[in-house]
């Protein structure tokens, strides 16, 4: 009798679950009194148990880092949303600007390309939360074909933008010397807001054309040869051109800011989509293992 109760002390000691003890004591009374085959029962019965239970914390586990996963996936699908629509309506950008305008839609192009893989991985998003809350196995399947089409959409954008990063840098020079070639160009009103951020950015900067002061020389629509943009000097006037002596002027070319605002709004699309797709390796690896689990023991922990 003592050592029955020894043995019920270890096991209230060892053990939370309740139902585990209950079938645990059973096993071991019936050992006790020499009944070895319905003990084997009740002790395959513990263990089945305690699997389950440990089955059922490793599947709340994963439920709880995919919705984490892809939490951060919802974030940054966001934000690439967000980057197309900048792109596409901001006006006081001067690369939307510059690359929206007559037959260069490279910005249209690109903004409804965020646009388009931003709004998918949002929907793909809302199914992976539905098909982890509701339990629905299905939407789990869809899930992961989505990020699988998303992953590879991600690589072939990444890989777009490494092949034709030169390529838009050189186009996006170009259009700077022709803004400053057509600036004040009474016959191309319609290029007005374009200038206007041109005046901004060499105001701002205290910068004057984009590699200096010199390239204003080439501009056919000054009244005289020495006028500049009053954007280039500490002048307030409201006009495209001031004649002011060329010592109080911004000599230094604005290319310096020019190309660190490039470099850095490409590096930005980058981290986003590198991160993205590290993302995604961690989502479609949990909701494998999640699927599979449910699928192979019918389980789904509450």
């Amino acid at each position: 009798m003592k050592t029955i109760h020894k043995i019920n002390g270890l096991i209230h000691s060892s053990f939370e679950n309740s139902n585990e003890i209950q079938l645990l004591l059973k096993a071991v009374d019936l050992l006790l009194g020499k009944r070895k085959s319905i003990y084997l029962i009740y002790l395959l019965q513990f263990k089945t148990e305690n699997r389950r239970m440990k089955l059922r914390d490793k599947l709340v586990t994963w439920k709880i880092t995919l919705t984490v996963f892809n939490g951060i996936f919802l974030a940054l699908g966001i934000m690439i949303l967000t980057f197309g629509l900048w792109l596409l309506f901001d006006r006081s950008n001067l690369f939307g600007v510059l690359f929206s305008s007559g037959e260069n839609q490279l910005v249209v192009r690109v903004s409804f390309m965020l646009l388009g893989v931003g709004s998918l991985i949002i929907f793909t998003s809302v199914v992976g939360f539905l098909g982890n809350v509701k339990k629905i196995r299905c939407l789990l399947v869809t899930y992961v074909c989505f990020q699988v089409l998303v992953f590879f959409t991600q690589i072939a954008i990444s890989a777009l933008i490494f092949l034709k990063k030169e390529v838009v840098y050189h186009q996006w020079n170009n259009r700077i010397d022709e803004v400053i070639s057509d600036y004040g160009n009474k016959s191309l009103a319609e290029k007005e807001p374009v200038w206007n951020i041109l005046n901004a950015v060499q105001q701002n900067m205290e910068c004057c054309g984009r590699y200096n002061v010199t390239q204003w020389e080439k501009n056919k629509n000054k009244e005289n040869h020495a006028q500049i943009p009053c954007s280039c000097t500490k002048s307030n006037l409201k006009k495209w051109f001031c004649d002011i002596p060329r010592n109080s002027t911004y000599t230094m070319g604005c290319e310096e800011y020019l190309d660190t605002w490039f470099e850095n709004n490409v590096l930005i699309l980058n981290g986003i989509s590198i991160s993205l797709l590290i993302t995604q390796v961690f989502v479609i690896t949990l909701s494998m293992k999640l699927f599979m689990n449910i699928r192979r023991n019918s389980i789904w922990p509450n």
